[in-house]
């Protein structure tokens, strides 16, 4: 039967995984997944490579335990909309989704690079641009009320999350401050624009 931890000692573990899963970040974003050996991984850490897989039995736990590092993507839409301006409520949206984003580009980045080969990624990056999508639905509907055409709200805010979960994936290398707003000025246009008055009969 093993002992209890102490607290010292389960702060001394704590330490070695966090080391661990900084380092893996850190080279698989240099080298790609698939290049960095789980050694390399230690000698980042400062680890015996036999640490590593301790906590992490296999080399894509590591990758499945990042993704679960990424920020919470949940805005709360009360905070950002403002009623009436619908461009407005959407550059707030995507301000506060960009903040999340600062904590961690480095993971951002290496997350959507290996999703197109790990389906934990892949699924991972999935529901946080349906978990976007959702929120620049509601955003709309909350700032735009009636005066928005509600048969386009769902594609429109498909085709904005699709804009922001690229910036996303590129912010790492982008120097670019506000890249997307002429995108949402237009969308938020398209959405408000009343058609022509047919003429009287």
């Amino acid at each position: 039967m093993s002992r209890a931890h102490t607290p010292a000692e389960e702060r001394v573990a704590d330490s070695a995984k966090e080391r661990i899963l900084a380092a893996a970040e850190e080279l698989f974003a240099e080298s790609g997944f698939d290049a960095t050996p789980t050694s390399r991984v230690a000698d980042r850490a400062g680890v015996p490579k036999g640490l590593v897989h301790y906590y992490f039995n296999r080399k894509k736990d590591l990758l499945v335990a990042l993704v679960a590092r990424l920020p919470d993507s949940t805005v709360d839409h009360r905070g950002v909309v403002v009623a009436g301006d619908v461009a407005e409520s959407l550059r707030r949206l995507v301000a506060a989704l960009d903040a999340q984003l600062t904590a961690s580009p480095l993971l951002s980045h290496l997350l959507w690079r290996e999703a197109d080969a790990h389906p934990a990624v892949r699924d991972a990056m999935r529901a946080r641009y349906d978990d976007v999508a959702a929120q620049i639905e509601q955003v709309i509907l909350a700032a735009g009320g009636p005066a928005v055409a509600a048969d386009d709200v769902a594609a429109a805010a498909a085709l904005l999350a699709l804009a922001v979960s690229y910036r996303h994936s590129v912010a790492r290398h982008s120097d670019e401050d506000d890249p997307i707003d002429r995108e949402l000025t237009f969308v938020a246009s398209a959405l408000t624009r009343q058609p022509p008055a047919r003429p009287a009969r």
